[in-house]
């Protein structure tokens, strides 16, 4: 039955994540966009899809000292540390102020060194109201394996997803790192560990050099490169992932115009989320929305949600 022109002329941009409906696919990213309250006066808030707070710790954490923002060549170089106030913190100050906003859905970005301080956090979090869901970062070193990142290591991010899972009382998704072998290979593994979506790309590991002082540009040395000059590779892990699990995935960056939502969406992604979008311009997600709408009314997209996956192959 075909819709009539009204209909027409409002596309549904709504999407399902684990349960959880978003009335658009829009999501900011952790870490680009504060604790989402940092943004309240120049973004409308309920105009997105939802926002990810930054990184949550089970402690706070200074993070890393200065230089630790690069601008490269179509993207960006950041080593900010994970710098956070904690999950208590958190509940504390920040989660009552956000839950005075409507009609908004907020995501909890954690993070830790150790599987108890993933499930710290993880405990500490489930007592506050007005989360919908867990972000796993699973980016991070396993201190107690020699360093090695739990989402490059088979075995530490089946471990890891699974103790958060067993005690995380919302949805859990998975922040799968693009610093792996087989993207398809840890998806699967975080989905047989229960992970209930999965978002990617984070960050690449990269560096950049002063040729004059001879000095890396990043105090940290190595740093995370985000930004368009990453969106093919983004693109084509989002497109793997999606075909090794039947859980949703978030697909992530270098996502700046609503042509590049669409691009991941048939790729394989349920929803996006922008993150260094917002450095260049702080309106870039609600921006967005609008020219996500606007994309739909002209070219006679009903519903959104029927692009997932809609790559034509023939």
């Amino acid at each position: 039955m075909s819709k009539s022109p009204a209909a027409k002329g409002s596309p549904d941009l709504s999407v399902n994540v684990a349960g959880i409906r978003l009335k658009n696919p829009v999501i900011a990213a952790s870490g680009t966009f504060g604790y989402g309250l940092e943004f309240e006066d120049i973004v409308h808030l309920d105009k997105l899809g939802g926002f990810v707070v930054k990184g949550l710790s089970r402690e706070p954490m200074t993070g890393n000292p200065p230089p630790r923002l690069y601008e490269t060549t179509a993207g960006m170089l950041n080593a900010i540390g994970l710098q956070n106030i904690g999950a208590r913190a958190f509940l504390d100050e920040k989660l009552p102020k956000l839950r005075e906003i409507k009609n908004t859905v907020v995501f909890a970005n954690i993070f830790g060194y150790t599987r108890e301080d993933y499930e710290r956090s993880v405990q500490i979090l489930n007592e506050g109201e007005g989360i919908a869901a867990y972000e796993l970062n699973v980016s991070c070193p396993n201190t107690q394996h020699g360093g090695i990142q739990f989402g490059s290591d088979p075995r530490s991010l089946d471990e890891v997803v699974r103790t958060a899972k067993r005690v995380s009382e919302r949805p859990l998704i998975v922040k799968l790192s693009p610093n792996v072998t087989s993207i398809a290979q840890m998806a699967h593994i975080a989905q047989e560990a229960g992970a209930d979506a999965l978002s990617l790309v984070n960050t690449f590991v990269a560096m950049a050099i002063d040729p004059e002082t001879r000095k890396p540009r990043i105090a940290n040395l190595t740093a995370g490169l985000s930004g368009p000059a990453i969106k093919p590779i983004a693109v084509r892990m989002v497109y793997d992932a999606a075909q090794s699990v039947k859980i949703p995935v978030i697909g992530m960056g270098g996502i700046s115009t609503a042509t590049d939502i669409l691009e991941f969406m048939l790729a394989g992604a349920t929803a996006i989320q922008i993150g260094t979008a917002s450095y260049w311009d702080p309106c870039a997600t609600e921006k967005i929305v609008e020219e996500l709408q606007t994309y739909c009314v002209e070219h006679n997209i009903q519903e959104l949600s029927e692009l997932t996956g809609g790559l034509i192959l023939e």
